[in-house]
């Protein structure tokens, strides 16, 4: 770790000394959806002590040698969304919440720095953990009122002609949508893949390419891919996803690139206040980040790595009031709320409904730790025993957030969990909580001070040659 410190330290020195001037031949830009000050410090605190150590154990990405603030409200309200977020970090132009690539007014297009890109003869990827054409990575391309038009806005992608996109799959509100827009866009010459070992297979003899998670996974979910904490060894990841991009951009030599990735799950898991699921997604977007840098270390003076948030989500705090933490405890959490929801609910059908305590109790052991590594009050083993009743035998319902909705013992134990860690959270939505700004090689320095999400696609277009007058 001391010697990356260094070597980022060094390369930063460099590149000031003599491209303080120079544009950015190769972009890439991080999105870390939901990701906040708070997210950030929680994983490098759970590290540290996961190694047995009081600190932190910094991710590569907060060693980038410029780290400020931004804020993220939205031309309309102190709290954005993530439709009026990302077009805020796509075009340096506040809307209204839930509006995508328009003016406040909801008509007027706005151009993003990724068309700012093509036109002046950039590669362009659009990448995501998510539905290709959800909020963030759609206000790239896309211009429409509501983010839930899917449908028009995945029309917009094709439309766009970028040269690489990947995500999940297409959000779509009937099946027909999505075969309509796979045929919409092999008609306009894009070959789509389903999985990495298929992109290695294609991407010889293709230009222009869309890449999705394997049809048996998108089947499951086609909204995300698989959390990183649930992951199986065939899944898509954000890393993958990072090297199949670097791939088809830097196909012809002779041009550069601007490459935007979001790590759409951690928000997510931040909707669903799950913390260990959130400390493996910022995980995961740091080793997807380490590809880029594996880029920046082969071209350190044509450069730019930018990464920072839409928003923050939930409200996450660190520390309940007994002046300490117990962050590692979330080790013993094995999978997401919302793979043990399924655990459940294979267990209510292999059971043909007739569930016993002592079964979902076995399973709690298993994937928290329960009783086993992790002791619980009386109180807190009463809270489980009443969420098994309320869902197992009176069926009452699942308990809710924003995408997902779960089992009633997978949510308590998730928030048992939390509390033995001593984190908690405001709410299941939004704050207006500054989000982290990370930047290194060519033109990073442009980001030293305090900024706002509007600022940060205005420096990037500067630093890439792209830039126009707003």
């Amino acid at each position: 770790m001391k010697n990356i410190r260094l070597q980022l330290f060094f390369s930063f020195l460099l590149c000031t000394c003599f491209l303080y001037a120079q544009q950015a031949k190769y972009i890439f830009f991080f999105i870390g959806d939901g990701m906040g000050i708070n997210q950030i410090q929680m994983t490098e605190l759970y590290s540290a002590e996961f190694q047995g150590n009081i600190g932190v154990a910094p991710l590569l990405f907060t060693q980038f040698p410029i780290a400020t603030i931004a804020t993220t409200y939205s031309a309309t309200n102190g709290v954005t969304d993530s439709a009026a977020s990302g077009t805020a970090l796509a075009t340096g132009v506040k809307t209204r919440n839930g509006c995508i690539g328009v003016m406040k007014d909801k008509i007027t297009h706005l151009k993003s720095i990724a068309v700012r890109a093509r036109e002046a003869g950039c590669k362009v990827g659009v990448a995501s953990s998510v539905a290709i054409n959800h909020a963030t990575p759609a206000a790239f391309y896309a211009h429409n009122e509501n983010r839930k038009n899917y449908n028009a806005i995945g029309h917009d992608l094709v439309t766009a002609g970028f040269d690489f996109y990947a995500g999940a799959d297409f959000w779509s509100v009937t099946p027909q949508d999505s075969i309509g827009l796979y045929n919409l866009a092999y008609n306009n010459g894009y070959t789509i893949t389903r999985g990495y070992k298929e992109f290695q297979k294609k991407a010889r003899t293709s230009d222009k390419m869309i890449l999705f998670q394997r049809n048996a996974v998108s089947k499951i979910d086609s909204r995300t891919i698989p959390y990183a904490i649930d992951r199986q060894k065939t899944d898509l990841t954000l890393s993958e996803i990072t090297r199949a991009g670097i791939n088809i951009l830097t196909k012809d030599p002779e041009k550069g690139f601007f490459f935007i990735i979001e790590g759409g799950s951690i928000d997510w898991a931040c909707h669903s206040n799950d913390a260990a699921t959130v400390i493996h997604e910022v995980q995961d977007l740091d080793k997807a980040i380490g590809v880029a840098y594996e880029f920046y270390q082969q071209h350190p003076d044509e450069t730019l790595i930018v990464v920072t948030a839409d928003h923050e989500t939930g409200g996450l705090g660190l520390g309940t009031g007994s002046y300490e933490l117990n962050l590692g405890v979330l080790s013993n959490q094995k999978i997401s709320e919302r793979e043990f929801s399924k655990v459940l609910n294979h267990l209510r059908k292999k059971n043909n409904g007739n569930v016993s305590w002592d079964i979902v109790k076995k399973s709690l052991c298993e994937n928290f730790g329960f009783w086993k590594k992790v002791q619980l009050t009386p109180q807190q083993e009463d809270r489980l025993k009443m969420a098994y009743e309320s869902s197992f035998i009176n069926d009452i319902g699942l308990v809710e957030s924003e995408y997902q909705k779960d089992e009633a013992v997978a949510a308590e134990a998730k928030k048992i969990i939390n509390e033995i860690a001593l984190v908690d959270w405001i709410s299941k939505g939004h704050s207006a909580s500054f989000v982290p700004v990370f930047a290194l090689g060519v033109g990073a320095e442009d980001f030293q001070s305090r900024t706002d999400n509007a600022e940060i696609p205005r420096k990037i277009a500067e630093i890439g040659g792209y830039a126009i007058e707003y």
